[in-house]
């Protein structure tokens, strides 16, 4: 169903997109462990709202971007017994530990590939819901918008694109502004622990080396921008939003 193939940027944007796909592949290899068992929290809440969406329409056959060890994977192949699921990961090692907690649920039928999501190549239209949640930010910008674009290609007329994610921009404007505000409230009341984690998330925003969020409406723009309709976004909890759209059912 799924291949891994190169995508043809421009020399100068292939080398960036490399060195950002190796930077994320040594990231996630290396937090494994801490992820599958403290990287979920304070997540629920947005995991629970993309698993609801992806579940809602009932889907045949579904894709996740970013899958790590299996947060949306996992409960979206138990509610939908009988359905095609495929898990995509940057990382073999979250793939492994992804595969050994699907094993625990008693789901064998997964597809499990280890792919960049810049290079992924899934079969024109053979997905009813590709869903993403919480690692399209770590994405060059470029490469989010040519994600959302393959994504369009890879659903079905009718099916749905769902993103989760960290959802903001770098405080331009008031909503921004809140919500770093609000996340630094937060952080200054956890003592030297959460001032630690200021700076490191700061140093992340301004220089975008690792984390590269985009605000909401930049999001439901790409969505309009490759044809998507019905987009549809929603704050579900500081700085995490959901967006979703679908693929018109005709040209």
């Amino acid at each position: 169903m799924a291949t891994s193939e190169p995508s043809t940027p421009s020399p100068a944007a292939t080398r960036d997109q490399e060195a950002n796909v190796r930077s994320q592949r040594r990231r996630w290899t290396r937090a494994v462990d801490r992820w599958d068992h403290h990287g979920v929290a304070g997540l629920e809440k947005i995991i629970a709202e993309v698993v609801a969406e992806t579940t809602a329409v009932h889907p045949e056959s579904v894709v996740d971007i970013g899958a790590g060890t299996g947060a949306i994977t996992i409960p979206v192949a138990l509610a939908l017994p009988g359905a095609h699921v495929m898990a995509v990961d940057v990382s073999q090692a979250m793939i492994d530990r992804l595969a050994e907690r699907a094993a625990a649920e008693g789901l064998t039928d997964l597809e499990l590939l280890t792919a960049p999501a810049e290079k992924l190549e899934v079969e024109r239209e053979s997905v009813d819901v590709v869903v993403s949640n919480y690692a399209l930010h770590h994405l060059l910008d470029a490469d989010k918008e040519r994600f959302v674009r393959q994504a369009s290609k890879w659903l079905r007329p009718g099916g749905w694109l769902v993103i989760g994610d960290m959802m903001l921009g770098r405080g331009v404007d008031s909503e921004d502004r809140a919500i770093i505000a609000g996340k630094v409230a937060l952080m200054l009341r956890r003592g030297p622990a959460g001032w630690w984690r200021i700076l490191k998330n700061a140093y992340r925003l301004v220089t975008r080396t690792s984390e590269r969020p985009i605000s909401m409406q930049a999001w439901t723009t790409l969505l309009d921008r490759a044809g998507f309709v019905e987009v549809e976004a929603r704050r579900v909890v500081n700085e995490a939003g959901l967006v979703k759209g679908r693929k018109p059912t005709a040209p």
